[in-house]
């Protein structure tokens, strides 16, 4: 077996035509098929043969010639057998060729030796049949059909031009003329079957590289299809994912078809209601603190490994996880999915979060808690915005179980009264007192509890092993050991459904797939891990490999069910072959024929060849001549339009009339209303001269010469026997002309079944009524067809006749599936490119650009993503008003079209992301109404410094200018929507960390002091107005900004700051400055 997968997802590196694979495949395509084809063919003529001799009662007088026929007759019947029933035996396929050509020869010159009164002429066109079949029906290669073939012609010409000089009483010149016929009958028989060979040989060759690639980019196709689903699930739950993903592909079309998009009042809302539900928020207590002393890689291997912790007991517990904020989780439990237990699997997940945090406490010693709050009611959830979607829920209980929260309790989940009583007596609970902590559930009169962990109760016999651990590494800063504690859960990275591309081959290996994907999440990333990457790279990419190799053979093995007699195939209607798709039978009738003009030029071979047979043969008459010359002319003039551009190259001068030959010339093979006529003209000019001769010469003496310079007595041939040779040469240049008609192997099948239909009928009635008086001559001889010749001309022609017409059938499936595999392969391409659209369009609504490049480009990387940047520009841009505005009734429809206005504002607000002036503007984004942004990520890091102190700050004016941009769009959405909200913004500026958490929902995000300082800025800000820190407005005040000191005001966790505002009149002239 080869290699698998070395041909593969390489299109520089073509294989061989040696390889394993297309030996296969031109075995099931062409050789098994042609070889059985000729087994038939053979059978069926030695048979008809072995009847006619039955019925003439000659059998007595050709014995060895039957015993010989009936041993090879044994032979074919046994191969045929085996070439059918048992496909190994293509290793023998060689030596069966070799066996066919040897009972060939054998029965061929049986047939000649039989008596010993020997002629010339005899069973040429048998050897020519050998010859013919040698290079368009046996498995050999070109070498070995030119050697086999060549010793075939030679044999024929040495061995009787022997035998008879030896034993026929003919002049010598008489044996000359008609050996050198013979020699000339082999010598186009080699051509014409060579050119076909070779032609066959390119076509399966680019049949084969196109089958490959349709292949190729089929199994593409699947996996692009599977990451596609994957990318989708890994943002949204599968009951909006479809629709979605269905509008994307829409765009697209509408995109590609440059079609305008009808214009709707509102944008495109995917979002539900779902009632009984449990939301959880959980913030890790201590985590900003611990933040700040961490690298980059450790933030974010932290944050991935914290969260992909959280994410597997979600999945535990039925939990779905809807966004990460910061440090802060939140998921729900009952969607999509209504599930009676809700509450308990929001409580069960808050303990395992607990216990999971107090183990990393433990084991590390740092000081870390979580709290955790939880509230059960009705959620509206979904997608809102164009652009880095983001599955959210909205309602007054997801406000109440943020609130639960942050009036929690550290190490506690805090619970309130509606979650209890789902709850029923599954846990122990005591008094929350949420109340006292929060203001907002005293004004609400909501009662909270705090639930007991069972496991608290039981006693920790081992807790001297962690203390142990913390110990050895009190050294080590807190956020080391947390880091290397926390890989040693192995939590998958992200996109690692993406770069490990599972199989694609069957659903039976699907169990095996997800074992693999067990053992690969259950493997701790340590210092090894990118080793373990780089092998499972390797054996993912074995494992594609064989999927593709697996389905090129079953592709392959595929064509010896769907071959053109067995009439089986959803692509095409019964024996005919037409295919069942109108428009693609249609566009193959019209293909162009690259090769079209060789087909010409071995059809002047062919007439040459004639030519000098019946020169050599024939009495040399001026009718022969002037035939001739006509046809020559008809020949010259044809070739001369096809190789017109050859002949302007040659010419010194260049005339006007060759001007228009040459743009006829190109047109040759892609018009079928010019070429169809040339075809015609040329193969009836052929077939028509092989015997016009003969029909002119049908009432002369059968001594009668037509030439002065030969009289009766000189006759070469004697009296006797010119009448037989001529007859019996014309019906071999009545070969050569079918022959003729088989070289233009992709003309159309009807045609060339018509043409030779109607040659062979009229070839029939000549030789067996114009030649009647003739036809038997009367020779001291019972040798085989000398007594009845006419039988001998019959079968003949009526072998070449179906052998070519077979061989016609065959070569035209071969096209037709050309033509199928390159459709196939055009339209999977184009799914392809359209699938790998949506990915990246997939992939950059959750990514930036150049973050999405680092995981599917052409180098995907597998390592972590993080980057730290020194100066970003962050904004929060809020619409308090929103939340006074939304409401729950049957009116809005529970608040389902307040949502459909705050989908409007985001939509609008990423719309303007579409602007070249805010290309540099990434969302990062949305939360619940507030927007955030980000402008700086873009730029390469470490590069900042290396520009002008203006440049390196633009990206800051430009977020002004954004912000203000957001400003006008919510006045316009005011006007139409009869609303009066109003924008809050807070900006600032300064270093940033920037990566990628979650492997089940892999998100960008961006974290550091400068972020929390930005939010505070909105938080703290007033309506209508942009608040900046001091550092930023100085920035602002340099690029041309001014803004007015607001004074000192408290911010949480920073104490006092002074912050500006920006004066947005003055803003909006600079930017139209900008501008």
């Amino acid at each position: 077996m080869p290699a698998k997968g070395k041909y593969f997802f390489n299109e520089n590196d073509d294989c061989r035509i040696s390889d394993p694979l297309y030996e296969k495949y031109l075995y099931t395509s062409q050789q098994h098929p042609l070889l059985l084809l000729l087994l038939f063919i053979a059978i069926i003529f030695w048979t008809t043969l072995i009847i006619i001799f039955f019925v003439t009662n000659e059998a007595h007088d050709h014995l060895a010639f039957i015993i010989a026929v009936c041993a090879a007759l044994v032979i074919f019947a046994v191969m045929y057998l085996l070439l059918c029933i048992e496909s190994l035996f293509r290793r023998w396929l060689t030596l069966f060729g070799v066996m066919i050509w040897i009972c060939f020869l054998i029965v061929g010159y049986v047939s000649l030796f039989e008596k010993k009164n020997y002629q010339l002429w005899e069973q040429v066109p048998f050897f020519l049949f050998i010859i013919f079949t040698v290079y368009t029906m046996l498995p050999f290669g070109m070498r070995g059909a030119v050697i086999i073939s060549v010793l075939s012609a030679l044999s024929h010409i040495i061995v009787l031009s022997i035998v008879v000089s030896m034993t026929s009483q003919e002049n010598k010149e008489s044996i000359l003329f008609q050996l050198l016929a013979n020699a000339v009958i082999f010598l186009c028989g080699n051509l014409m079957g060579a050119f076909h060979k070779r032609q066959m040989q390119v076509a399966s060759w680019d049949l084969y590289r196109y089958t490959l690639k349709c292949i190729q980019v089929r199994m593409k196709l699947k996996i692009e299809k599977r990451q596609q689903e994957n990318l989708l699930l890994s943002i949204l739950p599968a009951h909006i994912s479809m629709e979605m993903k269905l509008a994307i592909i829409e765009r697209l079309k509408e995109t590609n078809d440059n079609r305008q998009t009808h214009d709707n009042n509102f944008h495109s809302l995917y979002v539900k209601r779902h009632q009984n539900v449990s939301i959880l928020y959980a913030d890790i207590v201590g985590f900003t603190r611990l933040a700040s002393d961490c690298s980059p890689k450790e933030l974010v291997v932290m944050l991935n490994e914290l969260f992909g912790k959280f994410d597997q007991i979600a999945k535990e517990n039925e939990c779905m996880r809807i966004k990460i904020l910061g440090d802060c989780y939140y998921c729900v439990s009952g969607l999509p999915v209504s599930l009676p237990v809700h509450a308990r699997n929001c409580v069960k997940m808050g303990l395992d979060m607990c216990e999971a945090i107090k183990q990393v406490r433990e084991a590390t010693g740092v000081d870390i808690n979580m709290r955790v709050g939880i509230h059960s009611g009705n959620v509206l959830c979904g997608v809102i915005g164009l652009r880095k979607w983001q599955y959210d829920v909205w309602s007054h209980d997801v406000s109440l179980a943020n609130r639960m929260e942050s009036a929690g309790v550290p190490g506690r989940v805090h619970i309130t009264e509606a979650t209890l009583n789902h709850l029923g007596k599954a846990y122990e609970v005591e008094e929350g007192n949420g109340h006292l902590r929060d203001p907002y559930l005293e004004s609400m009169n909501i009662k909270t509890y705090l639930v007991v962990d069972p496991r608290s109760k039981q006693c920790i016999s081992n807790n001297h092993l962690p203390k142990t651990r913390v110990n050895d590494g009190l050294k080590m800063r807190a956020s080391v050991r947390m880091t290397r504690y926390l890989e040693s859960w192995g939590a998958a990275r992200p996109f690692a459904h993406l770069n490990h591309r599972e199989s694609v081959s069957s659903d039976s290996s699907s169990s095996q797939g997800r074992r693999r994907k067990v053992r690969f999440e259950e493997i701790p990333l340590c210092s090894t891990g990118r080793q373990r990457t780089s092998d499972r790279n390797s054996s993912q990419k074995g494992r594609i490999e064989e999927d593709i190799y697996d389905e090129m053979m079953s592709t392959i093995e595929g064509l010896s069910s769907n071959n053109p007699w067995c009439g089986k195939s959803d692509d095409f209607w019964g024996f005919s072959l037409i295919f069942a798709e109108r428009s693609l039978e249609k566009e193959y009738r019209t293909i162009p024929i690259l090769k079209l003009k060789s087909y010409f030029a071995c059809a002047s071979v062919v007439f040459l060849c004639i030519f000098l047979i019946q020169i050599f043969i024939m009495p040399k008459t001026a009718k022969l001549g002037i035939s001739f010359g006509i046809v020559a002319v008809i020949i010259v003039l044809i070739l001369f339009v096809c190789f017109a551009e050859k002949f302007m190259k040659c010419c010194p001068e260049q005339w006007p009339c060759l001007r228009h030959l040459c743009a006829i010339s190109e047109k040759v093979e892609t018009m079928p209303l010019l070429r169809l006529p040339l075809a015609v003209i040329t193969i009836g000019a052929l077939l028509i001269i092989a015997i016009f001769n003969l029909t002119t010469e049908k009432n002369k003496p059968a001594n009668f010469t037509g030439s002065n310079d030969l009289s009766p007595t000189t006759d070469p041939f004697g009296n006797t026997t010119q009448s037989c040779i001529e007859a019996t040469y014309y019906t071999y240049c009545c070969i050569l002309g079918f022959i003729a008609c088989s070289v233009f192997l992709q003309m159309s099948f009807e045609l060339k079944v018509l043409l030779l239909s109607i040659a062979v009928t009229v070839y029939l009635i000549i030789f067996n009524t114009l030649q009647n008086g003739n036809s038997k001559i009367h020779v001291n001889s019972t040798r085989l067809f000398i007594k009845e010749r006419t039988h001998m001309t019959n079968l003949y022609l009526i072998l070449f006749y179906i052998t070519l017409i077979l061989l016609a059938k065959q070569i035209d499936y071969y096209c037709r599936l050309d033509c199928l595999w390159k459709n196939k392969f055009k339209k999977e391409h184009e799914q392809f490119e359209t699938m790998e659209n949506v990915n990246r369009l997939l992939l950059e609504n959750v990514l930036p650009a150049h973050v999405a490049a680092y995981f599917i480009g052409e180098k995907r990387n597998e390592d972590w993503y993080h980057q730290s940047y020194d100066c970003v520009c962050v904004m929060f841009a809020s619409v308090p008003d929103f939340k006074v505005f939304y409401t729950e009734c049957d009116v809005n429809k529970e608040g389902l079209e307040c949502l459909r206005l705050l989908n409007e504002i985001i939509a609008d607000f990423d719309e303007l992301l579409l602007k070249p002036k805010f290309s540099g503007v990434e969302k990062i984004k949305t939360i619940g109404s507030t927007y955030m942004a980000a402008a700086g990520l873009s730029v390469t890091p470490g590069q900042e410094n290396n520009q002008d102190k203006e440049r390196q700050h633009a990206h800051i004016g430009i977020m002004v200018e954004y912000g203000i941009a957001l400003m006008s769009k919510l006045d316009g959405i005011n006007r139409h929507s009869f609303n009066n909200f109003r924008l809050r913004i807070g900006i600032n500026h300064g270093p940033v960390i920037a990566g990628v958490i979650g492997a089940r929902k892999p998100q960008y995000d961006i974290w550091g002091n400068t972020v929390n300082v930005a939010s505070r800025m909105e938080s703290t800000g007033e309506l209508g107005k942009i608040q900046v820190t001091e550092e930023t407005s100085k920035i602002l005040q340099e690029l041309g900004y001014s803004c007015e000191c607001r004074g000192l005001i408290n911010v949480k966790g920073k104490g006092e700051l002074r912050t500006y505002f920006v004066c947005t009149e003055t803003a909006k002239f600079q930017g139209v400055g900008l501008n």
